[in-house]
């Protein structure tokens, strides 16, 4: 007989609200097991840490919800991650910054404020402040992410020196342009029409905005927040 494994039930940055009412993330929660032995084997798969999927592939293995994990909202998949890593190690995750080691509670971790007032559809809107355009934008997804990644692996092996990381994923992020949303307008719009720094202040209001964990901490003798540094001690702590 299976053993059942204890779990954990993890609230989202989102609280569900970016999700069609039928999809089971709408919930604004998700159950995760702790991590085993048989999970740190995929942390340790040398193929998925070549590919760029290793994280993926183990937050896929300990989320118990029955979800479609491309369905996820970026900032949903950050909180789980690091759901995971308190599960797996614990709360306690010891980093350098600027020369000064650093210790935080995991646990303590918050959710950035976030609300939406159209339950249920991933879409916002804004309206540029240059040109007065108003658009409309999605909050991207793991599946949104893969797409982008295809995207500009297929326009490097037409230009090794074409690099349009920024360009590619405000074609996806924008929804619709003065009300269009045929996908040719938009890509022609970020292509041709949108202004250096209106890209910048969308890039930062959608940021500022959009549904996350907040993985900042105040260093010491700073009254300002800054990011905590996510490198690969975080899911490797031995290494």
């Amino acid at each position: 007989m299976e053993k059942e494994f204890p779990t954990e039930v993890i609230e989202l940055p989102s609280k569900g609200l970016v999700y069609p009412e039928d999809n089971p993330l709408s919930s604004g929660k998700i159950e995760m097991k702790y991590m085993t032995a048989k999970e740190e084997d995929i942390l340790t798969n040398q193929s998925y840490i070549q590919k760029g999927t290793v994280l993926d592939k183990l937050l896929q293995a300990l989320i118990v919800s029955k979800i479609n994990y491309n369905d996820l909202v970026i900032g949903d998949k950050n909180a789980i991650m690091v759901a995971a890593r308190v599960l797996g190690y614990g709360k306690d995750y010891t980093f350098e910054y600027d020369g000064t080691e650093y210790t935080v509670d995991l646990s303590g971790i918050d959710n950035k404020p976030f609300e939406h007032s159209n339950k249920g559809i991933n879409e916002f809107s804004y309206t540029l402040l240059s040109t007065g355009v108003n658009i409309t934008y999605k909050i991207l997804t793991h599946g949104d992410e893969q797409k982008i990644q295809t995207e500009l692996e297929g326009l490097k092996k037409l230009n090794k020196n074409l690099s349009p990381e920024l360009s590619t994923r405000l074609k996806y992020m924008i929804t619709s342009v003065n009300g269009d949303r045929e996908t040719k307008t938009i890509r022609d719009f970020v292509d041709n029409h949108l202004l250096a720094r209106d890209s910048r202040e969308l890039r930062k209001y959608i940021k500022e905005n959009q549904p996350d964990v907040d993985l900042t901490f105040f260093p010491d003798g700073t009254a300002n927040r800054v990011d905590i540094p996510v490198g690969i001690k975080f899911f490797w702590p031995d290494f």
